[in-house]
């Protein structure tokens, strides 16, 4: 089946006698022992789920999945599968939550460099030793950097270490890390597979079911940050329009970079989809469409930046992404006094609304 088949029918799973269209919602926390799918509990195991962990690991080409409560939990779960005294090495520019969850919950028990991953060299000049993970997020959060998966995962195999790669921005739509090289692909799945900014989740796709993934469900399970059936109803819903959402998402972004690219008020945009762009040909090569995120910088500094912000109308100032409205954030503001992102940075989630309503607000707010 397609994409978009896949999408629509291997998230519904009906076991109601009923014969409903959609998967009901199965909220029991417990089951009679001996029962046809040997659910036992929901924390183990729920049919909600159950669709949900199959869908996705359809979509990213990879033979099993796990759900988590959030995006950070998945992200964390694959740092505490690792041995202690590993090596991570991650990009230095990559989402804010998971640098602290390395930073501030693995500090003393992993080792991790910071890289520019879309630079080689540094990569190779990182690898120690004791390397366990290479982890990639490509596009990268909030500049947009792409990293080149294939070469990435022949230094991973080289080493005998683990890649995953975070695929949040652009989704399996436009981009598939297994078929890569990656082992292990990781979502937030509360931004474009929820798609409209009302369930939190994550979730981790495996290429192949070995001791790491086993480990990793056992945690899962053990650990029991798992996101409920409603949640999991939710996302099965919305992935169903994830394919043709995800298209309405990039075309937008691309007719917006291209003005904010012409605009004298804006100093640098950062997408992939500009032939400009330093990643543009490694984007081009590994994914079929350049996403719905951007970032610019306003000529200025944090105070033009955020003038710029305020007078916004369509634009919520808010943090997250991947929802159908488009969202505005001074990246820096967020990340706090030890980002590297620029003080002048905007980051933006551009929505499915009209352009040319965008285009005029965006035009105004800049001046």
């Amino acid at each position: 089946m397609k994409f978009e088949t896949i999408a629509i029918h291997r998230g519904n799973q009906i076991t109601d006698k009923n014969k409903p269209v959609v998967q009901p919602i199965t909220l029991s926390t417990t089951f009679e022992h001996g029962n046809e799918g040997g659910v036992l509990y929901t924390r183990a195991n729920n049919p909600n789920r159950r669709a949900l962990e199959e869908v996705l690991a359809a979509l990213e080409k990879g033979s099993d999945a796990a759900a988590f409560s959030s995006g950070n939990a998945a992200g964390t779960v694959v740092f505490q599968a690792l041995e202690p005294g590993s090596h991570i090495i991650a990009p230095d520019d990559m989402y804010h939550g998971l640098h602290s969850s390395m930073v501030n919950l693995f500090g003393g028990i992993l080792e991790v460099s910071f890289v520019d991953m879309s630079n080689l060299e540094e990569v190779k000049n990182a690898i120690r030793p004791n390397t366990g993970l290479f982890w990639v997020e490509t596009p990268s959060n909030p500049l947009l950097k792409i990293t080149d998966i294939r070469k990435i995962s022949d230094l991973a195999k080289a080493q005998g270490a683990v890649l995953a790669c975070d695929n949040t921005f652009a989704t399996p739509v436009f981009q598939n890390p297994i078929e890569l090289g990656a082992d292990i692909v990781m979502h937030s799945s509360t931004k474009y597979f929820g798609g409209h900014s009302d369930v939190l989740g994550g979730a981790l796709v495996t290429k192949q079911t070995n001791p790491f993934w086993e480990k990793i469900k056992m945690i899962q399970q053990v650990g029991g940050a798992v996101p409920s059936p409603f949640d999991c109803y939710l996302l099965c819903r919305s992935i169903r329009t994830l394919a043709y959402r995800m298209r309405g998402h990039a075309q937008h972004a691309m007719i917006l970079a291209d003005f904010l690219s012409h605009h004298p008020k804006v100093e640098k945009v950062y997408f992939p989809g500009l032939k400009d762009h330093p990643g543009h040909e490694v984007a081009a090569s590994q994914m079929t469409g350049f996403g719905g995120m951007l970032s610019f910088t306003v000529k200025g500094g944090a105070a033009e930046a955020d003038a710029v912000v305020s007078k916004m109308r369509l634009f919520a100032n808010a943090t997250s992404l991947g929802g159908v409205e488009s969202l505005v954030e001074r990246r820096a503001a967020v990340e706090g006094p030890t980002t590297k992102t620029p003080q002048n940075l905007l980051r933006v989630s551009v929505g499915l609304e009209h352009t040319d309503d965008l285009l005029e607000d965006l035009d105004q707010a800049l001046g």
